[in-house]
């Protein structure tokens, strides 16, 4: 097999929560995709959706297996550092920032899309946060849910269930805050 060949394959574990069904993609490299479990009632769903994507998959490995192991401690609401490495190979230097940025962000809290760009060093780029964060296909491991609009608006969630996903995860971790 080719260098290219290794780099090409992808592993994908499946993993249940309370909200249904999700899963994750993780190649050579470090985690891909992150598929949440929002709306998705049965195994087989996700199965057809990962497929859908990567219809070439290598079964399995043990960073797939790791990282939904942490996802389904996540959604149980335990609090989870996401330490499986990352797969940043297509990631333009702005929107690397800005995931570094987002993934320090704590539990509970929340930073605003414009108090982002600062951090990042970019006043002003409010809009290109947006764009990162719609584009994050890691959701909950960069923690994109906790970018808000300005005052606390809930905007923008493009991963699976939208807002009221967006909201749901906020709420999740508002309640393991005070452990309810």
């Amino acid at each position: 097999m080719t260098g290219t060949a290794a780099r090409d394959e992808v592993y994908v574990s499946f993993f249940e929560t309370a909200v249904g069904v999700g899963a994750v993609v993780a190649g050579s490299g470090g985690l891909r995709e992150v598929f949440l479990p929002f709306r998705v009632a049965t195994r087989e769903d996700m199965v057809a959706t990962v497929r859908s994507r990567y219809p070439r998959q290598a079964g399995e490995n043990s960073l797939s297996r790791e990282a939904a192991r942490q996802l389904v401690a996540y959604f149980a609401g335990e609090a989870v550092e996401f330490t499986v490495p990352l797969d940043e190979e297509h990631v333009t230097p702005f929107r690397k920032k800005v995931y570094e940025i987002v993934r320090g962000i704590g539990r509970g809290q929340v930073m605003t899309y414009g108090q982002v760009a600062v951090a990042a060093g970019c006043p002003g780029a409010a809009r290109g946060v947006g764009s990162a964060m719609a584009a994050n296909p890691l959701p909950v491991v960069i923690p994109c849910h906790r970018v808000v609009g300005v005052g606390g608006a809930l905007t923008g969630y493009s991963g699976a269930g939208g807002i009221d996903s967006k909201r749901w995860l906020l709420e999740l971790e508002a309640r393991a805050g005070t452990g309810e």
